[in-house]
Formats: C-alpha cells, sequence, structure tokens
C-alpha cells in the first residue's frame, strides 16, 4: 500500500509476516534530484517485494535516492543492503554505527539474562529464530553518521536529526519545524507502548527514553509520522500516555517487590502484559524475553532513583 500523506511524502506499509506489528511503515519523500527512503523492512521476499512495488508506482529511481535509518532493529534496517546503490547516502547515527561494528551475537545477552534468571536454553533457541537473525541485511553498506541537530534537505523538507535514545540508544528522529512533521522511527507509536529493554547493570534505557519523550514533547509537532500503526495527530497527548504507562510500570514494579527480594524474570512473570496466554509458562518463549527485558529497564530506573538495592541479581525494596 501507498499513500501520499503530504506532498511528496509518501508512506509505504511493508508487511512484518508473522510479528504482531503487522507492518512496517517505510516513508519516502520524492524529488526530481534525490530523493529519501525511511525505513526499510526485513531482509525477506515478502518486504522486498512490496518496497519495490511502491517505488515503482511512485516513480522512485534507486540510482538517485538515499536512505536513512531511524535505528538498527531488523524490521527498519534489514532491507538496506537490497536498496542501496553505488550512489546511495546510508544516513544511520553514531551509537547504531558502533553497535553494528561491534556487534558479537547474542551470547553476552544471553549470559546476562540467565543470570537474571531466564532459562538460557531457552532463550538461545528462540533468539536463533529471531527476526534480527534471521532477516538481517545481507552486508552493511558504507554508513554516514548522524549527530543530534544535524541537517538533512531533500526537495522542499528540511530536516533536523534529533537524538532520542531509549528504545535503542542511537534512536533518531527527525524533525521538520516549517511542517511541523516528526518522523518518530519508534520512539512514539500508537496503540502499543515502544520496548524498552535493558540487559546490563550499567545502562538505564528507562531513564533516557523519559528524557527523550521531554525532549520531543518540546517540538511544535502537529503530525507525528512512527514507525508502526496509525499515524500521530496529537503528539502532546501520546508523550503524556507513555509517560503515564512507565509510571504505572514503575509502580507496579515497587508494588511486586513489597513481598520478598526477586529477580527480574520473577518480576517479570508478576507484572501485567497484553498478551493472551493462561499463564506467564504459556507466554511464547520470544514475549518473556521481552517483558524481561522491559522489567529490568524499569528496575535499573528504580536502582538509580535509589528505591531497590540490587546484589546476585535480585532486586529488593530499600526500605
Amino acid at each position: 500500500m501507498c499513500k501520499e500523506i503530504l506532498p511528496n511524502l509518501f508512506r509505504l506499509k511493508i508487511p512484518l509476516p508473522e510479528s504482531p506489528l503487522k507492518y512496517l511503515n517505510s516513508y519516502v519523500i520524492r524529488d526530481a534530484y534525490r530523493s529519501m527512503i525511511i525505513d526499510t523492512g526485513l531482509n525477506r521476499q515478502e518486504c522486498l517485494d512490496a518496497m519495490m512495488a511502491g517505488l515503482h508506482k511512485i516513480e522512485i529511481d534507486l540510482e538517485k535516492s538515499d536512505i536513512f535509518i531511524t535505528h538498527l532493529h531488523a524490521d527498519h534496517f534489514g532491507l538496506v543492503a537490497k536498496l542501496a546503490t553505488d550512489t546511495s547516502n546510508i544516513y544511520f547515527s553514531r551509537p547504531e554505527k558502533e553497535l553494528m561494528e561491534s556487534w558479537e551475537g547474542f551470547e553476552a545477552m544471553i549470559a546476562y539474562a540467565g543470570k537474571n534468571g531466564f532459562p538460557e536454553n531457552e532463550l538461545r533457541s528462540a533468539l536463533d529464530k529471531h527476526p534480527g537473525a534471521k532477516y538481517g541485511s545481507d552486508w552493511i553498506p558504507e554508513m554516514k553518521v548522524l549527530d543530534d541537530g544535524d541537517a538533512i534537505h531533500v526537495g522542499d523538507y528540511h530536516f533536523k536529526c534529533i537524538a532520542t535514545p531509549g528504545h535503542t540508544m542511537g534512536h533518531i528522529c527527525l524533525y521538520e519545524p516549517s511542517k511541523k512533521l516528526l518522523v518518530a522511527g519508534d520512539h512514539i507509536l500508537i496503540d502499543i507502548t515502544p520496548n524498552i529493554q535493558c540487559w546490563s547493570d550499567t545502562q538505564n534505557p528507562l531513564k533516557h527514553y523519559l528524557a527523550s519523550l521531554d525532549k520531543v514533547a518540546g517540538l511544535q509537532v502537529d503530525l507525528v509520522l512512527p514507525g508502526h500503526r496509525r499515524l500521530i495527530r496529537n503528539h502532546d497527548a501520546r508523550i503524556a500516555e507513555l509517560k503515564q504507562h512507565h509510571a504505572y510500570r514503575l509502580t507496579e514494579v515497587l508494588t511486586i517487590l513489597e513481598g520478598w527480594p526477586l529477580n527480574a524474570f520473577q518480576v517479570a512473570s508478576r507484572m501485567t502484559w497484553d498478551i493472551k496466554a493462561d499463564s506467564w509458562d504459556q507466554f511464547p518463549v520470544a514475549q518473556r524475553w521481552f517483558a524481561t527485558g522491559e522489567a529490568i529497564s524499569h528496575l535499573r530506573y528504580l536502582e538509580e532513583e535509589g528505591k531497590l538495592a540490587h546484589k546476585n541479581s535480585v532486586y529488593s525494596l530499600i526500605q
């Protein structure tokens, strides 16, 4: 599906088979001199077919197109190698580029999850089937690094890069002030909340995410173009809802820990989740992984706020 949202700005719905997200919103700014594609879809045939059909419909020449990636997840980055040409500029944030260049696989994450109570063998098996492992880019083309505040000009659109760490540490949005337009990637979504995971004792992604919400809340925005689901017309209201959601989550975690100390996997099993399953044990392994990562992000936030103690991967209330 291809739809013109604003003059020469199109949304292409790229299917995400077997994913509850259903599709990725890829955005294309068309210009006679040089066009730009924002996010790509997974590296699988269904995604490539939809992308090429959409680009053909709006007469986009890949030899005269650049690609902007909001963040490194495979549903946003996976097709880049199949779309890039010798003339393409591939725009990426510095933290994401550095992470990709130093990537050594999931083993460190699996070990950390195991330390926090997640059965390692189950997780390893699930990650072998994870879209990031199965449908990532064939190769990583040369990337042009963008930093917070950098400008990108495409036709009549003049974007400013807005660093929004949280969903990933290098997540970046595009803001067009004259059109009051925010290309949000997975920073702001409607109907669902962006997944904020943590797999480290030294990081605090939820703190970064909440600060990033405050950062974009200060912008004049009439229309948000998210990476998934529907477009957002009232960004201030949605930001308030997202902040309220995490405030509820933080209170929920504190309540869970009123009984006794628990590890992250145990905390996640007691949190409320919008998943159709009769019990935690019946959650798909991938969903338990997401949930445990979310639990850790809230536990780490509360720990740095001085509300929790953390010893031997067990969290307890500070009385």
